[in-house]
């Protein structure tokens, strides 16, 4: 069963709740909190984009910069940067933009949506960093490219192995992710496990590569006001991703980790319960994790009330 984790309180009036399962391990790996159903697969989403990356590393894959490395891990925006380095990944290695197989969007950030409402494009798509990058590995491998999607190619049977290897989860029936690429069910205490591991590698390995160009390009991996961006410029050290319909995972460099699930997706729920994670995790308090942790809840343009983890709950 989930457990109630937020709740949205309008005018003193307890409003919404949103319910979920999170888990807290300690630098050993082992959960100091384990809420809801914590040993059951899911399906990580984009959260797991940064084992993904790891793959396309372990299998030849060289970005120029961290930034470039950075993009391949996205769920970004589809803002002007963001193309940018989608667009320059994809002409370093001889492909255009009808290569990429997974399907036109527009931009998810406001002002770059509106300059793009007339063309919907593959680059906007906010994992088109990822699939860019795909193709890249496919080119250094002599693999098709052609094809990249189905669960048999070489490239998805790599990233099925890394997945495996990272999490330890047993093999089981894959799903299809909203970007087309087939998705790996993972509990949640494992995919906090792997985050982990991410964070504390040693340097220079394609774990801590990923983990390092996380960290360095926060908006990069995002966008404008994205929930990564603002959790991990006020946390120093911290690396985090995030993955549709309410899950996240992340890690501190000591090792301590985390990983939830919302059960309704809501996005709203998701900065206040990181936020109460983090400091359950015993990270340094600042203002900004204080702003944080309550966004206003809004009547008239005034704030008459507030979203919050429920108190006394994480």
């Amino acid at each position: 069963m989930t457990v109630e984790l937020v709740e949205v309180v309008r005018s003193g009036f307890r409003e919404c709740v949103h319910s979920g399962s999170v888990v807290i391990l300690g630098a050993d790996g082992e959960p100091t909190l384990a809420l809801g159903e914590v040993h059951v697969p899911i399906f990580p989403r984009s959260t797991n984009k940064p084992m993904q990356a790891i793959t396309l590393l372990r299998n030849g894959f060289e970005p120029l910069d961290d930034a470039e490395l950075a993009i391949a891990t996205a769920s970004h925006y589809g803002e002007p940067d963001h193309v940018a380095l989608v667009e320059r990944l994809l002409d370093r290695f001889g492909f255009d933009e009808k290569a990429l197989e997974c399907p036109p969007d527009l931009p998810q950030e406001e002002r770059a949506r509106a300059e793009a409402l007339a063309e919907p494009r593959r680059v906007y798509m906010n994992c088109s960093g990822k699939h860019a990058a795909m193709l890249a590995t496919c080119a250094v491998n002599g693999w098709p490219t052609e094809g990249y999607l189905d669960q048999a190619h070489p490239l998805q049977q790599a990233v099925i192995a890394t997945i495996t290897d990272l999490t330890g989860e047993p093999e089981t029936d894959l799903g299809i992710d909203g970007c087309g690429l087939p998705i790996i069910p993972v509990s949640l205490v494992n995919l906090a496990r792997a985050f982990a591991a991410m964070a504390t590698a040693t340097p220079g390995s394609p774990e801590r590569r990923v983990a390092d160009a996380i960290r360095t390009n926060p908006r990069v991996i995002s966008g404008t006001n994205a929930p990564d961006l603002l959790t991990m410029q006020a946390t120093p050290g911290l690396v985090c991703k995030m993955g549709a319909d309410g899950v996240h995972a992340g890690a501190l460099p000591d090792g301590t980790a985390f990983a939830y699930k919302i059960a309704d997706g809501h996005d709203r729920a998701r900065i206040p319960l990181t936020l109460a994670i983090l400091h359950r995790m015993g990270i340094e308090w600042t203002a900004a994790h204080a702003e944080l942790a309550a966004p206003p809840v809004l009547g008239g343009g005034a704030r008459v009330g507030v979203i919050r983890a429920i108190p006394g709950v994480v």
